[in-house]
């Protein structure tokens, strides 16, 4: 594993974390992307001698009772790990390399209680640690853990079989899952005990694993030496403790390990539906929102026709500041509307496989908000309404009215006056007669007209207030379903954005998994005997 691989894991780790807030990764998927390894083997070790360069790991694996830790004490020439009946029980990892070999960093997930640590002066041996780890099919579940947590820091696997247990079905699911992150090399223990097609048919189900020409061993750790490839094991191994080889299998390592990290990403990407699917939810939005502002409309006629009336007859109240004279319209058949309109809605994202969490979270706000916006865009539709009854062309008349019911009396009685006053002014002069009867009983009527016209008029045009509020209170309700509407139109624009922001990064760090995938110098050929150990 190298700087920029580690980095990429973190930063992957991090998206994933983003992506569960927000909803749009379950905590099955952000599980998965924490699941996947940062560490490696160039973390745990290091040498005092050999600058820029590190051991090659290598670890027995096998079932109970093969003979694992029999072969790491047969390396050593001396009993280091426990084996025998008291190996099942066993929750130790032995660990045994050279004397300048030293323990970089030990995580805690690795316990040094649980770590047997043994040393050696051999300079053959000195570039490789050798571990066994404990039986993978143990009684003890807590030994399974602790071989998943050692294995992304091995380089070398030596998969230990015996005849009784070579088709051990835990062991081939790990090799099965972990295989293509190592290389391999396969030991028929107890050779002296098995049958040639006992050992055929293992190598069968090596080809089935993958491996096309895989490098076997047959060995027998018995108190009797007998001959075996026990040797020829030693010798490959050391082979592999050059330098260059270490740094094949860890590039190797790290490529499968961003290949598969770029399969989760992939199939994590899947789950969030293309952009121009994803943009379909504003025109499904709009679609269920006029369906359900018909019904809205129809649903609370009656209601509204109630409430026009009973405003009509509270005017005065309504009117008046810091008043709660309004009844509600906005009732629990209305808001069960709007909740069934919602759940549509995320219905229909949720058969286009579009993750609807984010929607749902972004969208129960107005859940609860939707009574508030109509209660308050209807209260002031209605108290404008009752304050400025009547349209624009209506009030405009009946101000001309009011007018007209001050001026026309005033013109009449100067009219009259002055018809007084001269008449007054003529008879005395040419010795006529004063007005008479008539002309009081005209102006009077003059008078009394100019004022009762309008007033009549002003009677009967004067603006129905139940009509009014009624006006109101429909305009007040498109207010708060065009405020609803807009609402939930931000909203969801606003999860457009966060879809295109999660599908860039994610895009970004599946290119990320796929940027220097190959270096020729490190790259294992595929007629070197390395290939041999590499599943395909």
């Amino acid at each position: 594993m190298d700087y920029d691989y580690f980095n990429l894991v973190k930063q992957t780790q991090h998206w994933a974390d983003q992506a569960q807030i927000t909803g749009w990764i379950n905590d099955d998927l952000a599980e998965q992307i924490h699941q996947h390894a940062t560490s490696a083997s160039n973390t745990l070790f290091s040498t005092i001698d050999l600058a820029g360069s590190r051991p090659l790991i290598v670890a027995f694996m096998g079932g109970t009772g093969v003979g694992k830790s029999s072969l790491l004490n047969r390396l050593a020439g001396k009993a280091i790990a426990k084996a025998g009946v008291v190996r099942p029980t066993s929750r130790e990892v032995t660990l045994f390399h050279h004397n300048d070999i030293t323990i970089q960093q030990l995580p805690n997930s690795l316990p040094l209680e649980a770590t047997n640590i043994c040393q050696h002066n051999d300079d053959l041996k000195k570039n490789i640690v050798w571990i066994d780890m404990p039986d993978f099919d143990s009684t003890e579940s807590s030994n399974k853990k602790l071989v998943l947590q050692w294995l992304p820091h091995i380089d070398v696997l030596i998969y230990v079989v015996s005849p009784e247990r070579y088709k051990d079905q835990k062991a081939w699911q790990l090799l099965l899952s972990e295989g293509a992150q190592h290389a391999w090399l396969f030991v028929f223990n107890q050779w002296d005990k098995a049958q040639q097609e006992q050992y055929i048919d293992f190598t069968q189900q090596l080809h089935k694993a993958g491996f096309v020409n895989p490098i076997t061993f047959k060995t027998a750790c018995t108190h009797e030496p007998l001959p075996d490839e026990f040797s020829a094991l030693e010798a490959n191994i050391t082979d592999l403790s050059s330098t260059h080889i270490v740094k094949q299998l860890e590039h190797h390592g790290t490529q499968v390990r961003k290949f598969d990290l770029e399969q989760k990403l992939l199939a994590v990407k899947c789950t969030f539906a293309s952009s121009q699917t994803v943009q379909k939810t504003l025109a499904l939005w709009h679609s269920q929102w006029q369906l359900t502002t018909k019904v809205l409309k129809e649903g609370l006629a009656w209601p509204m026709q109630n409430l026009a009336t009973y405003a009509a007859e509270h005017a005065t109240d309504i009117l008046l500041p810091q008043t709660n004279a309004h009844a509600c319209l906005w009732d629990n058949w209305a808001q069960s509307r709007f909740d069934d309109a919602l759940n549509e809605f995320i219905i229909s994202i949720d058969q286009l496989d579009i993750p609807v969490s984010p929607f749902k979270r972004q969208l129960q706000s107005i859940r609860e908000v939707a009574p508030t916006i109509i209660q308050t865009q209807t209260e002031l539709a209605t108290r404008y309404a009752l304050a400025n009854p009547g349209n624009v062309v209506h009030r405009t008349f009946l101000k001309g009215m009011r007018l007209c019911e001050l001026i026309l009396p005033l013109i009449a009685m100067a009219w009259v006056g002055y018809k007084v006053f001269a008449s007054y002014y003529t008879s005395n002069l040419l010795d006529n007669h004063y007005l008479g009867l008539d002309f009081a009983i005209h102006s009077g009527l003059l008078i009394s007209l100019t004022w009762l016209i309008p007033f009549f008029i002003l009677k009967k045009a004067q603006p129905s207030l139940k009509s009014s509020a009624l006006k109101g209170l429909h305009k007040g309700l498109q207010n708060a379903f065009n405020i609803i509407d807009s609402e939930v139109t931000l909203r969801i624009s606003t999860i457009l954005e966060q879809h295109k922001a999660q599908l860039d990064e994610i895009s970004v760090l599946i290119k990320h998994c796929n940027s220097n995938a190959s270096d020729q110098n490190l790259s294992v050929r595929s007629d070197s005997p390395l290939a041999r150990m590499l599943m395909k």
